[in-house]
């Protein structure tokens, strides 16, 4: 099988503008080739690359493409544009569609997931900043975007730290308390293939930060989860409402006050799935991409 590692000028070694946590595409990528050993080959290559030269692989892995926040449209055109010239695409564009927003989050709600507290704003200023320390009764909050990953682009702001004047957001939202839990325990992630548990982390933000990626000083641990953990997590994987499961997902939670761990992400697109803590995460992909090109 011919494997598309589908990456981005930010990930791409040799690249000039490779980002210094593109570390994580080495990682990924090789544990990936190793998993697929003799079966076939996996080249990474840009999403943009032209669409002949995409379309003569089997199946298009998407690995890093951590571009695409910045050109969702133009990232599902192509995606959708590779399927229809016969190339499994993992995890298919109708996928990636539900998962770019994070407005997801409130379908998952919908449907009986565990959540955190959320707003919704069309954008975001000082404002909305305020409304929602009030909203939660909380002193503390986080404000992402909803096209976004990776942290960019997002804040938090205490009562005693609001936001300036003319700070805003000035794109579709969210809003949410700050779980105390971030910082006292981390943030728990629990790692699918083909929709069966493989393995789990546990990621801490460094000294003075909330932020937990490894872009800023963020660490991880594998995690045997405890029954309880590891079934809230396999609760929120039922929830998701497509023909088959994904391919992978990558589901980020974190401890409430009552205990409960709630759904920050279910990632769905371009997750790292940290193969430093999943030593047979790479053969487990190969195999379930080998059972979707049948």
């Amino acid at each position: 099988m011919k494997i598309a590692f589908l990456s981005c000028p930010e990930t791409l070694p040799g690249s000039p503008v490779r980002r210094p946590d593109a570390f994580e595409h080495d990682l990924y990528l090789e544990a990936v080739r190793q998993g697929v050993g003799a079966r076939g080959t996996v080249t990474d290559i840009d999403w943009r690359a032209p669409l002949d030269e995409l379309a003569r692989f089997d199946l298009a892995l998407l690995g890093t493409p951590w571009d695409y926040t910045e050109a969702k449209d133009e990232f599902l055109i192509r995606l959708a544009d590779l399927e229809a010239a016969g190339v499994t695409v993992c995890n298919p564009v109708e996928v990636v569609r539900w998962n770019a927003d994070k407005l997801y989050l409130r379908d998952l709600e919908a449907r009986g997931a565990v959540t955190i507290p959320t707003l919704w704003p069309d954008s975001a200023g000082p404002a909305d900043v305020l409304a929602a320390f009030a909203r939660f009764g909380t002193d503390r909050v986080v404000v992402k975007r909803r096209v976004g990953a990776g942290a960019i682009g997002q804040d938090s702001f205490t009562r005693n730290s609001p936001p300036a004047a003319d700070w805003s957001i000035d794109q579709p939202a969210m809003i949410q308390p700050f779980l105390p839990a971030i910082a006292s325990e981390g943030e728990l992630s629990f790692i699918f293939v083909d929709g069966r548990f493989c393995h789990a982390l546990i990621k801490r933000a460094t000294a003075g930060d909330y932020r937990i990626q490894s872009l800023y000083g963020g660490t991880e641990e594998a995690l045997d989860p405890s029954a309880a953990d590891r079934r809230a997590a396999e609760a929120v994987m039922a929830l998701l409402a497509f023909a088959q499961p994904p391919l992978y997902a990558r589901i980020d939670m974190v401890r409430r006050a009552d205990g409960a761990l709630a759904v920050m992400e279910a990632e769905l697109i371009e997750p790292y799935l940290y193969p430093e803590q999943g030593p047979d995460l790479g053969k487990r992909l190969a195999d379930a991409m080998a059972r979707r090109l049948g």
